[in-house]
């Protein structure tokens, strides 16, 4: 999921540079499809072949409580020593560098990409001398775009900052935390991986006032039907 989420806000900061960028930018062909699912093909498969090392890593185990003596499962972040020697070996450097990993993949590159994008796409078309005038519907919608793409990127990290937050403050201070304060920061990492999953949706509604408006005649639409 985090790794379709940042391919595809890349994806979308190219989109935008290539329409900012192409010779005819104010009456771009429609794209084809075959080249709409190829974009989607790598987006998928890179994300499915980055969270592999996941698969391997987490390991289901059990526990009985001294208690009641009832047997638990949870997960448990441990490489199985059933695994080949170069794949266990492979599976512990990625362990180690897990936390870096997520926020250098998952968290600084999307950010970092479409900010740099959006303000390429910006000084190109600031510094255009064309015959376009700025208030034509062409340029609103462009503007609409952008404006769509900068909102998910700050959902995307307003929502995942959380989640880079517990995972280095488990890494260097979980001796010194009691069980429920994880618990807590795990509580809180859910809640707005959840939050961010639900004004997804909702924002493209908004900003993007075409998707809105079918959303919106749909809706009605449905309505005259039941009624």
């Amino acid at each position: 999921s985090l790794g379709v989420t940042t391919f595809s806000l890349c994806a979308l900061g190219i989109d935008r540079f290539h329409a900012a960028t192409s010779p005819q930018a104010s009456a771009r062909p429609i794209e084809q499809c075959q080249s709409i699912i190829a974009k989607l093909a790598v987006i998928w498969v890179g994300s499915m072949t980055l969270s592999v090392p996941e698969v391997l890593l987490w390991q289901l185990a059990q526990d009985t409580s001294p208690v009641s003596g009832v047997v638990t499962e949870y997960c448990t972040m441990k490489p199985s020593s059933n695994l080949p020697e170069s794949v266990y070996s492979l599976v512990l450097t990625y362990q180690n560098a897990r936390m870096w990993w997520y926020f250098g993949c998952y968290f600084c590159l999307p950010i970092l990409f479409t900010v740099s994008c959006q303000l390429v796409t910006r000084r190109i078309r600031g510094t255009e001398k064309k015959a376009e005038c700025r208030g034509t519907k062409h340029s609103q919608c462009e503007s609409h775009l952008n404006c769509t793409i900068i909102g998910l990127t700050i959902i995307y990290g307003l929502c995942t900052t959380p989640e880079n937050v517990c995972n280095i403050v488990v890494a260097y201070m979980s001796p010194d935390m009691s069980k429920q304060t994880l618990d807590l920061l795990n509580l809180i990492n859910q809640f707005f991986l959840f939050f961010k999953c639900s004004v997804t949706p909702v924002l493209l509604l908004c900003l993007c006032r075409p998707l809105g408006q079918a959303f919106m005649d749909c809706c009605c639409c449905c309505c005259d039907c039941w009624l």
